[in-house]
């Protein structure tokens, strides 16, 4: 079978063409766009299909945001994506949208030995349900269910929901930015636009300004939250250090909350270009903390591995996984 795979996010898409069975997927003419390189989604697939001269009949598209009825209003983009249309406007026989975190999720038994990088081992004989959590532009989640055989993708908007200081930083991380946007959720402290938030309200809280290096990459339309991360790294900068310790903390504790709420004894895997970006950070042990900080649940939590998923297209290979097991 081959698939038109797409993933489209708040930043970038990708899209690729997929042979597969629904056992295994080879993925081939792999591109990624600016995804707001153009007014649409239609756009940028006729682009691809153009530059590549492919040809096929089904797409299965992989969207960072909620999907009902065959449409996803995107969230971080001003784009609402209707399959029918889609079918229409591109001449195919069947466009398949999913959320793009249950894409990662089924493409997860497509992984490798080498796709994954253990953080934690946890009970390696453990088997249950397992969770996804991916800090990026948002905040996605998704979570498989164990029916003891194999396991069930399905989607979540979890990433949206509150945010639940747990100290007196915290506390004072909620007031700022709750002047500023109103309703708290964790991804407004847990993704990229989160560690820029984070930055500023250290700022704030610090009586300081802002940079000027970090300035000028602003005014530049630079990637702000990639440069604190890598000032962090470099310990170049005591408020991005300080940044990025907490928002590791605060990404381990929001996903001890989601392997908490879906009791992911089968594991817990991290996707997302912040962590392959900030592997280093993430070994340096806040975000384990953040993890195991579940009071009565901690030894729960020390059952549960940890793994990080390297491969870049893992919601493409999980797209056409999804589309092929129809």
């Amino acid at each position: 079978m081959r698939v038109l795979v797409g993933d489209i996010g708040g930043t970038k898409t990708a899209l690729g063409l997929a042979e597969t069975d629904g056992g295994s997927v080879r993925l081939s003419e792999t591109r990624r766009y600016p995804s707001r390189i153009s007014a649409s989604l239609e756009g940028i697939i006729q682009d691809y299909l153009h530059e590549t001269g492919a040809r096929c009949r089904f797409a299965a598209l992989a969207v960072a945001g909620p999907v009902y009825d065959r449409r996803c209003e995107a969230t971080n983009l001003p784009w609402v994506l209707d399959a029918e249309s889609l079918e229409q406007d591109l001449g195919l026989t069947c466009v398949e949208l999913i959320n793009d975190l249950e894409a990662v999720a089924w493409g997860i038994p497509l992984l490798h030995t080498e796709d994954l990088f253990e953080l934690y081992a946890g009970d390696s004989l453990s088997q249950g349900n397992a969770c996804v959590i991916a800090a990026g532009t948002g905040l996605g989640q998704a979570g498989l269910f164990w029916d003891g055989l194999r396991h069930h993708p399905f989607a979540s908007e979890g990433g949206h929901t509150d945010f639940a200081p747990t100290d007196d930083l915290e506390f004072a991380i909620l007031t700022y930015l709750k002047g500023r946007f109103g309703r708290v959720s964790w991804e407004r402290v847990v993704s990229g636009p989160g560690i820029v938030n984070l930055f500023d309200f250290f700022c704030f809280h610090h009586g300081v300004q802002v940079p000027d290096w970090l300035q000028a990459i602003s005014k530049e339309g630079g990637d702000m939250a990639a440069a604190i991360a890598q000032a962090a790294v470099e310990e170049r900068c005591p408020l991005c250090r300080e940044t990025m310790n907490l928002f590791m903390r605060l990404y381990g504790r929001e996903a001890g909350n989601t392997a908490l709420k879906y009791m992911a004894l089968g594991g817990v895997y991290l996707g997302g270009g912040i962590v392959l970006k900030n592997l280093e950070c993430l070994r340096r042990g806040a975000f384990l903390e953040g993890f195991f900080d579940k009071g009565r649940m901690g030894s729960l939590m020390r059952r549960m591995p940890v793994r990080v998923i390297l491969q870049p297209d893992i919601s493409l290979f999980g797209a056409a996984r999804f589309m092929a097991l129809q």
